[in-house]
């Protein structure tokens, strides 16, 4: 249980590090606590941890690679590396959102 913990908190600590490379403090300080809803023990703040991490992917992750990669295109830069960075880090977090449903199980015994 102690890696889905550790998955879980490295991908919400790579969130809120991406908001504070865009000077968004109050998400980056929203991103980074939310981990400690891990330590309620109820099914819905797991629910909720899983829905923020594949909203995220969505809706940051995604954006946040269209935009650079476009980026890149119009400068003539290489942004294949970069689609490649993008996308391992949209793919860990899809696997930290399903890294929660374990949390769940491991609270029944």
């Amino acid at each position: 249980m102690w890696w889905r913990v550790t998955i879980i908190s490295l991908a919400y600590l790579l969130l809120g590090a991406h908001f504070l490379r865009f000077d968004q403090h109050v998400l980056a300080i929203i991103a980074m606590s939310l981990p400690l809803l891990m330590l309620i023990r109820h099914s819905f703040t797991h629910t909720l941890l899983k829905i923020g991490l594949l909203v995220s992917v969505v809706f940051v992750w995604s954006v946040s690679a269209f935009n650079f990669i476009d980026m890149r295109i119009a400068l003539q830069q290489p942004w294949l590396r970069l689609a490649i960075i993008m996308l391992s880090v949209m793919i860990f977090t899809v696997f930290a959102a399903f890294s929660t449903n374990g949390l769940n199980q491991k609270l029944r015994r």
